[in-house]
């Protein structure tokens, strides 16, 4: 088995906090190694273009407390082509670059798939995405950050909703996932939580908030997923405020800010941990695997299992607490 001796990096798809902390333990891992390390900038746009760039230890200092990522990134429908990624594959081959680390969400772990499949370029993925979405890993790397930015916001809405007697409709991130909805709603002490796993909310939510009417229970947030089958907050609010015009409502769509900010202690760890095993990884011969943390312990999840199954099922047991609480 030919040993490795280049390692390229990138970030790839939508940003999240951690993903410098990532950069930094990878470029630091192969180092130690004795392996040099590169860095691809925005993401399979940048392979292609040719924006590759050696790293040293100068090159990540002081940025693992940093949000976003140095390497940028981008969805680069160029990559769908195979003429494109041939060209892909030679910006690598030139410098002599044995292996990459693809740190993104499913669209780079196929991205990285398919570049394995053509050219043998040996590839493994960092579960880079705040949605939680990944299967393969208990936690992703960004979405403690973005737990903790989304009740920071719903903490302060809720100082006016209460002193106002208005209901918020908070619209958060989770297009295919409810993680973020379910978990911020329940440490946020939301009175209902939409989220795309479960059918029927509106319906739920419009049942239970008569029955708590009844009983002079007051609502005032209200958090949901931005893929729930009800249509997002904007519309939610408009079919409550047609059955219930008389009650002052209020919409609030936490969007981009989610994606921002520091890293959390939690995010720095996990992402320093799976950087430095996505390089033992890789120097022990393995391809086509995710990198993740399962029960505190580091795993490995092939590509094909990872991209098929897709996320991880939301928990009963925390759907059955999201429902005791919001009594």
């Amino acid at each position: 088995m030919k040993k490795i001796q280049k390692i390229a990096m990138m970030t790839s798809g939508g940003d999240s906090p951690g993903m410098n902390a990532n950069i930094r333990a990878v470029v630091r891992s192969g180092i130690y190694h004795d392996v040099e390390v590169f860095g691809i900038k925005r993401g399979f746009d940048g392979l292609i273009d040719d924006e590759i760039e050696a790293m040293d230890l100068s090159s990540v200092s002081n940025i693992i407390q940093r949000g976003g990522t140095i390497l940028k990134t981008a969805r680069s429908k160029r990559f769908m082509d195979a003429a494109y990624r041939k060209i892909a594959f030679e910006n690598l081959q030139k410098r002599g670059i044995d292996a990459m680390v693809v740190c993104g969400g499913n669209g780079s772990y196929t991205g990285a798939q398919i570049l394995n499949q053509e050219h043998g370029i040996k590839v493994v993925g960092t579960p880079g995405t705040i949605d939680n979405d990944l299967f393969g890993t208990d936690f992703t790397i960004g979405y403690d950050t973005a737990l903790n930015t989304v009740i920071e916001a719903v903490d302060k809405i809720r100082d006016t909703a209460s002193s106002h007697n208005r209901m918020f409709f908070i619209e958060v991130m989770g297009r295919d996932a409810g993680f973020i909805a379910l978990n911020s709603g329940i440490a946020s002490g939301a009175e209902a939580i939409f989220i795309p796993e479960i059918k029927g909310d509106y319906q739920n939510f419009v049942e239970r908030f008569e029955k708590n009417e009844r009983d002079n229970k007051l609502f005032s947030i209200i958090i949901i997923a931005e893929g729930d089958e009800s249509g997002g907050a904007f519309k939610v609010a408009e079919m409550f405020k047609e059955k219930y015009a008389d009650l002052e409502t209020r919409v609030s769509i936490l969007g981009h800010i989610q994606r921002g900010g520091n890293p959390s202690c939690r995010d720095r760890v996990l992402a320093s941990k799976l950087g430095a095993g996505a390089v033992e990884a890789l120097l022990k011969g393995e391809s086509n695997i995710a990198i993740g943390e399962i029960n505190g312990k580091i795993s490995h999840t092939p590509f094909e299992k990872a991209i098929k199954l897709q996320h991880n099922s939301i928990s009963k047991e925390m759907l059955s607490l999201a429902k005791l609480l919001a009594m």
